[in-house]
Formats: structure tokens, sequence, C-alpha cells
């Protein structure tokens, strides 16, 4: 990992903490600053921090159950999944948190994946719990699966076989890679990507219908 340095609200985030946690670690000489702007802020080299260094041994493991959906009309499913997770790990005798997110599964970015991974990395879930595989993400969740199996996280999916919406939210992934591609060949305002849009468009459209 390339230094860079990060805010104490980051690098808290990164080592899965509250800023109050890094400031009493300073205060007991376990993790000091790199450097501290003219403003007096705190900078942590995000190269040097390492999460597994400073979670307790006794800190309990949280299970984190993660649900997504890839559009706003798809609340309803969303909801759904949710109560499938809570209702799952309940009956489990579970202690456990739900993160959600609403975007694509092609989305590397999404604000709930992003801070399940930071969880993960950090040594803080011991758990994670999906209804299916592709509700992690479309491509790349072997990957993820493979982190959880080094850091020692369970993973737990409800539901091996299709999802109900796989073919809906596959569609629009397709749509998406298309996009992006026919973009970068033809130029996004260019007449010919527009024509490819309109085709690609309309034939997700009839399978959908």
């Amino acid at each position: 990992m390339s230094s860079k340095m990060v805010s104490i609200r980051e690098a808290a985030e990164f080592l899965g903490v509250v800023p109050q946690t890094l400031r009493r670690w300073e205060r007991e000489g376990k993790l000091l600053p790199d450097e501290r702007t003219p403003g007096g802020r705190r900078r942590y080299d995000l190269a040097r921090l390492r999460p597994e260094q400073f979670r307790a041994d006794d800190a309990p493991r949280r299970t984190i159950a993660y649900a997504r959906v890839s559009s706003h009309d798809q609340k309803d499913d969303l909801e759904r999944q949710k109560q499938v997770l809570e209702l799952y790990c309940a009956r489990q005798g579970w202690t456990f948190e739900v993160i959600a997110d609403l975007g694509s599964g092609m989305n590397y970015h999404k604000k709930g994946l992003k801070r399940l991974l930071n969880a993960i990395l950090a040594g803080n879930v011991g758990r994670l719990v999906i209804s299916h595989k592709d509700r992690l993400l479309r491509f790349g969740a072997e990957l993820v699966f493979a982190i959880c199996e080094a850091t020692g996280v369970e993973v737990v999916i409800l539901n091996q076989g299709e999802d109900t919406t796989f073919e809906e939210d596959l569609a629009k992934d397709v749509l998406e890679i298309i996009t992006v591609f026919s973009a970068r060949l033809y130029g996004s305002r260019s007449r010919k990507n527009q024509k490819l849009l309109d085709g690609v468009k309309k034939a997700v459209d009839e399978a959908q219908t």
C-alpha cells in the first residue's frame, strides 16, 4: 500500500473504531499520528495502519447481514431482504447489524459495501449473512469470500439457488456494461453510441415483459 495521509476520521474508520479511541491511544502512546497540519489536525499514514494490531483478542466479532437491490423501484424487495435476514439472524440468537445498499451489483464503491469491507479487514466481523451470492456483487463476490476466509469470517448464504430478481438485475448490469464500453468505443454523445444503447434498452425491456 503506498503512503497516503488521512484524517483521524478516515483512520478510525479503517481500523473499525471511533476517533475518540485514536485520541486515547495517542495519550497512551499506543498509536501516534504521523504528522499534524499547521492547524493542529492529526494525520495518519494509511500504509502504516494495521487493523489486526489494534483489535483486542477478546473483542466480540459482529454478525453483519448485507442486503442490496439495484434501483429505487426495488425498495420493496430491499425491505423483504432485510426482514428475511433479520428473522434468520434473530432465530439463531445472534447479535447482528444489517447493512443495506441501493446500487448496481457492478458498483464496487457503494457506501454499505465499503463499510462492510472495512469492518471485515479491521477484524470486527465474525460472520457475514446474505440472501444470495449476487446480492453482494455481480462479479467479484468470490474475492470477498476469499477475504472472509483469510480473516476468519464465516459466510452464510441463505439461498443457494437463483435469485428471484436475477433476470431483472442481470439485464440492468448488462446494460451498464454496454453503456460504459460503447461510450469508450464511439464517444458518449455519438449517434452510433446512442443507436446501440437504444437497441439494447429495447431488448432489455422486451426481455422483462
